[in-house]
């Protein structure tokens, strides 16, 4: 028993080594330290128009502007705001001819 504690302290202390040498990561992905960041750079961002953000609307009357129907078009998943599927949402509402 008394062995099996020692491998087991062993293995965890190896463990934290290992993790402080490789860093942080998410996938095998090293994440970047906060040292990679001067004061005049900001971290890399996920959404590609940070005013907009997928909240679950699908519909083009839950929208209010063609720029937010294009957002939710091209990045949130199973909305219904192309009918004829040629890229461009809401053309009766807001993204019609006089773009």
């Amino acid at each position: 028993m008394k062995t099996l504690l020692i491998v087991v302290a062993l293995g965890v202390v190896a463990w934290f080594a290992y993790t402080r040498v490789v860093g942080p990561s998410i996938d095998g992905t090293p994440l970047p330290s906060a040292a990679q960041f001067d004061d005049d750079s900001n971290p890399p961002s996920i959404a590609s128009d940070p005013q907009f953000s997928c909240d679950g609307r699908t519909y083009c009357s839950q929208m209010t502007s063609c720029a937010e129907a294009e957002f939710f078009l091209h990045n949130c998943p199973g909305v219904k705001m192309d009918g004829n599927n040629d890229g461009v949402p809401c053309e009766s509402q807001w993204c019609g001819d006089s773009r």
